[in-house]
């Protein structure tokens, strides 16, 4: 049968090209996946066939370098000599800055402030004029107690006359012996009233004298608490100003109870234990002195005992109340064997170190340690002087596992021209890039 073109089927529908696309870009993406699992995720070692002409090359197959750490070689790692040398002993502590003596200046007489002779802040000695009362009131007082003593003087001047006249009148027997009995009892009691009027003088010249008023002591004055002008007594409680003694300067601290025995021990040998004070920080050293008294009982609250340091402090850099941290020398161990702190680890055996035998290989050394210092610590057992310990790079190291030693002192003094350009460094090829990446503390490059 015939059929008719004008009236075909029509055709199947085609897929759009958006839909082509988006086939093609899930496929894509599919392969990308696919070959990224690949690539990073571990494959068992191939078999010895593979190996020799399969792919990856080298012994190993697979990917390179395979997954035995021994394969990458010896691993570079900064060491260090144990050395026998003399260890100081310090003890740390926490300190407050006093001072010697500590003086609140006080009028002694009530009266109104005429002068003010001194400058905040100025050092003074003792007996130095610092200010001074109206004296005017004290010297009137002084008139009157000498007018006094002079109207008694002549008093008394009479009253002795009239007993040698009775005395005599007494002697020819003119008189009756009271009469001369009751004159000698009052010459007595006007020179009673004589000796008295003399002690006001005094008292009233000594009053004067308290108008001029001076330091006691020597030291740094203080703020001005007082204008002038102002009626000033002996009760005030700021005073006029305040005096601290600075030079010498003390500074108490305290330690814990068990170091008083190694200290108490170098004072009964007479020793001088130095003493140092650092600021709040602890870098900057503010003076040095010496260890001048220990209290007298420990503080059963924290276990701790005060100490007194004294510090000549001539350039003023200690102040009173002053927090600062405390470093004294206690005593020196002699011949101690010393590492350096970083080369202590911790772990299952305890404190151990690796220790590098002849044929480099870093094998656990586990050690007794003594007293630390800084970035210094006291082996007092495991340890023998010229052994070589790791200092640098032990997280990668294993007990047994050779190593390439790179000398600390060596690779320190060679650091400065390394850094400075790049071409030593190219020209050194994989292991010169490891032995900067340990001296560095970076990991080497595989």
């Amino acid at each position: 049968m015939a059929v008719d073109p004008m009236h075909e089927p029509p055709a199947a529908p085609q897929p759009s090209r958006r839909v082509s696309t988006y086939i093609v870009a899930l496929i894509a993406v599919a392969l990308v996946a696919v070959t990224a699992w690949y690539a990073f995720t571990p494959h068992a070692p191939a078999t010895a066939p593979a190996a020799k002409g399969g792919f990856g090359g080298g012994a190993g197959g697979g990917r390179r370098g395979g997954g035995d750490p021994a394969a990458r070689g010896p691993l570079p790692v900064a060491i260090a000599v144990v050395q026998a040398q003399d260890f100081p002993l310090y003890q740390n502590a926490l300190g407050n800055v006093t001072a010697r003596n500590t003086v609140t200046v006080r009028p002694r007489v009530e009266g109104q402030l005429a002068r003010v002779l001194f400058k905040e802040g100025q050092l003074v000695k003792a007996g130095e004029l610092l200010a001074e009362i109206d004296p005017r009131p004290f010297e009137v007082q002084v008139t009157q107690a000498n007018g006094q003593l002079a109207r008694d003087q002549a008093q008394l001047t009479n009253a002795r006359i009239d007993l040698e006249r009775y005395r005599t009148l007494l002697a020819q027997d003119s008189i009756a012996k009271q009469q001369v009995d009751t004159q000698e009892a009052l010459v007595r009691q006007y020179q009673g009233t004589i000796e008295a009027d003399r002690g006001a003088v005094d008292n009233a010249k000594l009053q004067l004298s308290y108008t001029k008023i001076t330091a006691p002591i020597g030291g740094r004055l203080g703020l001005r608490q007082v204008d002038v002008g102002n009626i000033v007594r002996a009760s005030d409680a700021n005073g006029l100003v305040v005096i601290t003694q600075v030079q010498p300067i003390s500074v108490v601290f305290s330690i814990p109870e068990d170091r008083l025995t190694a200290v108490r021990r170098r004072l009964q040998a007479d020793a001088v234990l130095p003493v140092e004070a650092y600021d709040r920080d602890g870098k900057v050293k503010l003076a040095s002195g010496k260890l001048l008294t220990v209290d007298n009982q420990i503080d059963p609250a924290t276990g701790t005992i005060k100490l007194k340091g004294e510090f000549a402090n001539d350039d003023g850099s200690l102040f009173p109340n002053q927090f600062v941290n405390v470093r004294m020398h206690v005593d020196t161990l002699t011949g101690a064997l010393v590492v350096p702190t970083p080369a202590v680890q911790r772990g299952s055996p305890g404190t151990f170190v690796y220790r590098v035998g002849d044929d480099n290989t870093a094998s656990v050394q586990p050690v007794k340690l003594g007293p630390v210092e800084g970035e210094t610590t006291v082996i007092s057992e495991g340890l023998k002087a010229g052994d070589r310990v790791v200092v640098d790079g032990t997280d990668k190291l294993r007990d047994g596992a050779k190593i390439e030693p790179i000398d600390r002192s060596i690779a320190a003094a060679a650091a400065p021209p390394a850094r400075a350009g790049t071409n030593g460094e190219r020209g050194a090829g994989k292991g010169g890039r490891r032995r900067n990446e340990a001296q560095n503390g970076a990991t080497p490059a595989k």
